[in-house]
């Protein structure tokens, strides 16, 4: 067993970054004329063509109920307009966080996950709709899609292949690298969502026929003697060619880092870059002038998003910079940020726009400072 010290802001970087609002956020998807007007968890990259898509759990009742099903929308104007949502991972059970990444000449992946139908009667038992629905998916159908689930597309997104289960899982899905491979790095799957002793970080590697082999793992982590709950990590290509992860530790809500020299086989000891409560869950950007961008949720007063920067590829960082704190509840985050044309960023999270409300997928254009 291994023990982390307390957590220690130093060494951090100078602090030069601060967020300009370019477009203030806006909604850009939501259903408020149906039932289904729940969207979260989404994700966003810029596809081989220059279409920007994001992908998300969408029409869903709640944010927990059995109806999401993992949507995407694109654009063709650098976020200005948007098509209609349309559905790539619809199972019979609920489709939960989406991932889209790009990956090679044309490849396209859209990830999700999803949880047990005990689950669901677990958390909604005096739902009648939601039991009845329940009720009615099969054992064969649990068996056939019950996990982390992706598919591919070959051409750039138009069309995409069946559903494959994935031993990982992570929000906005693996990493595309360098050589047009992708490399999943995921907490192992579990089925009701909870965490056990046999859970942790793992990097796998998708082949092009949907198969995927074990490539290492993150060391597990201790604080106070008591496991730190690796969860939901992001992770980056650096230009070194280091992997560089962020993940969240779901007991304390923070971001811990680590890093891997060897294409994922080994990872350096994770350190906690964020207070207990600080944020999360994170997502990394390089940017084109070389600054690394994390962003993360904070669910706590006042609610929002916010950012942390590093100019020496992860050494050191600049946190806690707020992007939007607007927020109403803590039912919010899971931000993800792509670059636009002209050298802004453009971010993507879930939020609520009443307190007591359905969640909606909103958008803000910035830019380094």
């Amino acid at each position: 067993m291994q023990n982390t010290s307390s957590y220690d802001p130093s060494p951090r970087a100078p602090e030069p970054f601060r967020p300009e609002v370019l477009e203030p956020a806006r909604t850009i998807l939501e259903n408020p004329a149906g039932p289904g007007n729940y969207f979260g968890w989404p994700s966003i990259a810029r596809l081989q063509n220059g279409t920007l898509a994001v992908a998300c759990s969408g029409f869903r009742r709640a944010h927990v109920c059995p109806f999401g099903q993992a949507v995407m929308i694109t654009s063709a104007d650098e976020g200005r307009t948007y098509t209609a949502p349309a559905a790539v991972i619809n199972t019979p059970l609920d489709d939960r966080d989406a991932g889209v990444v790009p990956f090679g000449e044309n490849g396209v992946i859209v990830t999700s996950f999803n949880n047990t139908r005990a689950a669901q009667r677990g958390w909604n038992p005096d739902n009648a709709e939601f039991m009845a629905y329940v009720d009615g998916v099969s054992d064969e159908d649990e068996a056939r899609f019950l996990g982390a689930t992706y598919r591919l597309s070959f051409d750039g997104g138009n069309t995409f292949g069946e559903v494959f289960i994935s031993p990982v899982t992570s929000p906005h899905g693996p990493t595309a690298l360098s050589d047009g491979t992708l490399l999943w790095l995921g907490r192992t799957f579990a089925e009701d969502d909870v965490f056990t002793e046999n859970n942790r970080v793992e990097a796998w590697r998708i082949n092009p026929d949907g198969t995927m082999r074990f490539v290492g793992a993150v060391p597990p982590v201790y604080k106070n003697g008591a496991p730190v709950n690796a969860c939901e990590p992001s992770c980056i290509e650096l230009p070194n060619g280091d992997l560089l992860c962020h993940f969240r530790d779901d007991r304390a809500f923070t971001v811990f880092q680590t890093r891997s020299a060897d294409g994922g086989v080994t990872w350096s000891e994770p350190v906690q870059l964020l207070a207990d409560r600080g944020g999360s869950p994170p997502h990394l950007c390089l940017h084109s002038s070389g600054v690394l961008i994390c962003a993360y949720g904070y669910r706590d007063k006042p609610y929002g998003v916010r950012l942390m920067f590093s100019t020496d590829l992860g050494e050191t960082w600049q946190t806690d910079v707020v992007l939007w704190d607007r927020g109403l509840s803590s039912d919010l985050g899971y931000p993800a940020t792509a670059e636009l044309d002209d050298g802004s960023l453009l971010t993507v999270f879930y939020a609520k726009d009443e307190p007591d409300g359905p969640a909606v997928i909103k958008q803000i254009r910035w830019k380094i400072n």
